[in-house]
């Protein structure tokens, strides 16, 4: 859960009242049998049935991201080069200019070399009302990079550029950062999301480019080195309700429990832990299911008195200090892919099948959403939004989640009604408790997987556009 008042709240008012009125910004530019480890695989009817069709709405969610060497090959250049090997990436070669970058966060300005990759144009399937980019980097010391997206509306205008994030996995030499304030009118960033103002008019995005810039101290032959970026577009209509789906074959995950409210009070400048630590939290649940953890070193800071330091350690790395939080989507996709040889993306699935497919075959799913305490049977809370990591489905097909929402590690196992489950994650319009509507998060979530996913995880990832 997020703390009171939290910018994504901000965001779930804006978007729903905006679902009837154009909204009157000024406009601003600014630039994966039985759950037997991470490595097993189920029957391939996992596979099967996410690609003969049985997830609703097929059409709603385009996946598109760029990884291999003929992909950064074939973006725009201005500095930058593709580096071939077991894992492709993109690195600064040779600067195309020199900037000053001031803080907003330290008030510092600092001049860096620069080089930049820009995307071809993708047409996403769905001309979509709302993207979400995500990116998986490593960003040594000295070094940082900008995501931005720019797009063709279906009326054949544009949009400014817009920063998507500015991102360093450490926090030495910039502060990680969303960037607010973006609009022209039409379209707003909401932290880590670009959302079409008005998506009653019928306006959509047609088509858009991803942007990286790649920073470096001046002088230095250091360079961020990034594996992947892409974007999740969609058009998920308003709906209060989905149609319920048949359940599948049970199986459950050994994901390691962690709670974010044993964290209370912890570090008031990530946050202060407790409720507003669920996104780090299960982040890091599925980091250490891969095998991956932090060292020994990398854990120094953390206070000797406080139990599961890694949590700590997760939501300092996943802390965007412009929204104040631990909650920006894509940081924490980016966290998880600093670990060796992962790959993480925030994405949308389409319905409970999709999500069973995954988990079938080893992949749990961390999931937001947001409801009533009435609204979720044994939840015992009520949220603006929330992240639970997914590992399994009961023999009825109810969710097995680890809910970092709970008293202690050992309580944070739960099992939830399918029906009441399924519909509170992927509706896009709920009432709260003073029955106004508020929006849903319409089935997003954070996918982790290995650089080399088994057979069967790599068979359901592709059928979802991930690989």
């Amino acid at each position: 859960m997020t703390s009171s008042t939290p910018r994504r709240t901000v965001l779930a008012a804006a978007l729903a009242a905006a679902a009837g009125t154009a909204a009157a910004a000024p406009a601003t530019a600014a630039d994966p049998a039985t759950g037997t480890g991470p490595g097993s695989t189920a029957p391939d009817r996992a596979a099967d049935d996410a690609e003969r069709g049985h997830a609703p709405d097929a059409g709603l969610v385009d996946n598109r991201f760029w990884s291999s060497y003929t992909d950064w090959r074939c973006g725009t250049t201005a500095g930058t080069k593709a580096v071939a090997g077991p894992r492709p990436g993109l690195v600064l070669a040779a600067p195309a200019g020199l900037v000053d970058y001031t803080d907003p966060h330290t008030g510092r300005t600092s001049a860096w070399e620069y080089a930049s990759w820009t995307s071809p144009v993708h047409t996403p399937a769905v001309p979509a009302t709302e993207v979400i980019a995500s990116w998986n980097a490593s960003t040594p010391p000295g070094t940082w990079l900008q995501v931005e997206l720019s797009g063709t509306y279906s009326d054949a205008t544009t949009t400014p550029w817009y920063v998507m994030g500015r991102w360093a996995s450490g926090d030495g030499d910039i502060r990680r950062t969303s960037v607010d304030d973006q609009t022209d009118g039409r379209s707003t960033v909401w932290t880590d999301t670009f959302a079409i103002d008005d998506a009653a008019s019928g306006l959509r995005l047609r088509s858009y480019r991803l942007r990286l810039t790649l920073h470096r101290a001046p002088g230095t032959d250091l360079t961020p080195t990034v594996r992947r970026i892409g974007a999740m577009a969609s058009d998920v209509p308003d709906r209060f309700t989905v149609p319920a789906t048949e359940p599948g074959l049970d199986h459950e995950l050994d994901v390691p429990r962690y709670s974010q409210n044993t964290h209370v009070g912890q570090y008031p400048e990530y946050d202060n832990g407790g409720e507003a630590w669920c996104s780090p939290t299960s982040s890091q649940m599925i980091v250490e299911y891969w095998g991956r953890h932090p060292s020994a070193e990398q854990l120094a800071w953390v206070n000797p008195a406080f139990a599961d330091p890694q949590v700590c350690h997760a939501a300092r790395f996943t802390y965007d200090h412009q929204y104040q939080g631990c909650g920006n989507w894509p940081f924490n996709a980016a966290y998880a892919a600093t670990y060796p040889d992962m790959n993480a993306v925030v994405t949308r699935l389409r319905s409970l099948t999709e999500l069973e497919s995954l988990v079938r075959v080893g992949i749990p799913a961390i999931t937001s959403q947001s409801f009533r305490k009435e609204e979720l049977t044994g939840a015992g809370y009520g949220t603006s939004g929330h992240l639970m990591t997914v590992i399994g489905f009961t023999a009825d097909g109810d969710v097995i989640a680890n809910d970092p929402a709970s008293p202690s590690n050992e309580a944070v196992r739960r099992v939830y009604r399918r029906r009441e489950w399924e519909n509170i994650w992927l509706r896009t319009k709920r009432y709260d408790a003073n029955g106004k509507v508020r929006s849903g998060t319409g089935g997003v979530c954070y996918l982790y997987w290995p650089t080399e996913p088994a057979p069967g995880q790599h068979r359901v990832l592709r059928s979802l556009g991930l690989l």
